[in-house]
């Protein structure tokens, strides 16, 4: 499979928000078994199947743990969801408006021929940023198709941004990944990015990283300048 990065075109749209949806809403089932697996909430559904059969009822000893297993669910599911239906109407809706209209900013996409139809098969992108006068570039919507996965585009995605903030005498790339997502941590951590902060998820109220026991992680990579 011969796979093409270019920059994003508006006839590209569709299948990048359909990716978008696709690649983010599939974290939601393991954030739903890590949190289940923390001896937190082993421990929580004990008492509570416990607690239901100690009042003399088989029928709470089952209520009363699966009551709070729906609840951890949608708080991975809302997590993950909540953040997709927020992107869609923010910065997904309008693509080159919100990633491609300043020189530091840019949008691409992993174009190759599945059964002879073009086909999308995956996205990054980068917003120049500046903070006490040193101006970086920040990566967005690194999406991978599930069925490119462990064929190397992960790392030429990344690659792709590094060398574009590099021509832009950016002094670092920073980006944001959830604690679930530990395929992409350990893609960033390979080509060379650390972890910087570790803080409860900001773009949602504060119950739900705590139920769903998500935190994200803040990583970057500084770059050497091109002369």
């Amino acid at each position: 499979m011969k796979l093409v990065i270019r920059e994003f075109r508006p006839s590209d749209e569709a299948s990048v928000c359909d990716l978008f949806s696709l690649g983010i809403k599939e974290h939601i089932g393991p954030c739903f078994y890590n949190a289940m697996s923390s001896r937190l909430h082993l421990t929580i559904t004990s008492t509570l199947f416990a607690a239901g059969y100690c009042l003399g009822s088989w029928l709470g000893a089952v209520l009363l743990p699966g009551l709070w297993v729906s609840v951890v669910f949608y708080c991975c599911h809302e997590i993950y969801a909540g953040y997709v239906r927020n992107r869609l109407q923010t910065d997904m809706r309008d693509i080159p408006g919100s990633f491609m209209s300043r020189p530091g900013d840019c949008f691409w996409v992993a174009e190759a021929e599945v059964e002879g139809r073009a086909q999308i098969l995956g996205t990054v992108a980068v917003v120049e940023k500046e903070d006490g006068g040193q101006r970086f570039g920040e990566l967005f919507r690194m999406i991978i198709a599930p069925s490119c996965r462990r064929m190397g585009l992960g790392r030429r995605l990344t690659q792709t941004v590094v060398d574009f903030c590099k021509d832009r005498g950016f002094s670092k790339v920073v980006l944001e990944t959830s604690s679930t997502q530990a395929a992409a941590v350990a893609l960033y951590e390979t080509v060379g990015f650390s972890l910087v902060t570790t803080k409860r998820r900001a773009e949602a109220p504060l119950f739900l990283p705590l139920m769903a026991r998500v935190s994200v992680l803040r990583m970057e990579k500084h770059v050497e300048l091109h002369l």
